[in-house]
């Protein structure tokens, strides 16, 4: 009597594990490549502020948000749109998240002034800029408004909702590798007057972190 049972012969399963490796392969590099972008997208926001800054400050002689002649210096937005005048002191003023004040006229002043994309319009929803992750990217200031502890510099930019994963690469690219120490630091934001958090040194790759860092 005939068998005319039939399978895979070893040639075909070692084909189809090939193709089966050869995707899987593809898809772990496509993520690797998306989180490389990422990176660097995050990367160029603690980079392109300071452009902003300086070049603010070369055109007016003020800093940005803190600007005491910004409605003489800056083209009037439009509409009823108006500018707030800062108060000249030398320092940005307010949190680096706040939606008053020096630190959030800081966008606005330096949109007009053409160094920077974004809505001029304070009340606009897009006007606080989002990192490439959907959190919130500031600037304030490390003497008075300085969200973690010990950071170091004039000024302090900080973006804010950024993965473990991202943070631990951020810091390696920027600056030392050692997230709780140098001129860019990570630390689980808190809400909380003082609002200092504590660097941490020891990164979780899916827990969301504060990255801060002082120029």
């Amino acid at each position: 009597m005939k068998n005319n049972q039939s399978g895979f012969t070893l040639i075909e399963i070692a084909i189809v594990l090939v193709i089966i490796g050869l995707l899987l392969g593809g898809v772990l590099k496509g993520q690797e490549l998306i989180n490389s972008a990422r990176v660097k997208n995050l990367a160029n926001d603690f980079k392109n502020v300071p452009i902003f800054i300086y070049g603010y400050q070369d055109k007016y002689k003020s800093l940005p948000g803190d600007d005491s002649a910004a409605q003489t210096h800056l083209p009037a937005p439009g509409g009823s749109v108006t500018i707030t005048n800062g108060n000249g002191d030398g320092i940005i003023d307010g949190a680096y998240d706040a939606n008053t004040g020096e630190s959030f006229q800081f966008w606005q002043q330096v949109r007009l002034a053409g160094f920077g994309p974004g809505a001029v319009d304070p009340a606009a929803g897009d006007y606080i800029p989002k990192n490439a992750v959907g959190g919130n990217i500031g600037v304030t200031n490390a003497l008075t408004d300085n969200p973690i502890a010990n950071m170091k510099g004039t000024y302090v930019i900080c973006s804010d909702a950024i993965p473990g994963k991202f943070a631990k690469q951020l810091d390696t690219t920027l600056d030392n590798g050692q997230t709780d120490s140098g001129s860019v630091m990570v630390a689980l934001k808190t809400d909380t007057p003082p609002r200092a958090a504590i660097a941490v040194g020891s990164i979780v790759d899916d827990q969301t972190y504060l990255v801060c860092m002082g120029y």
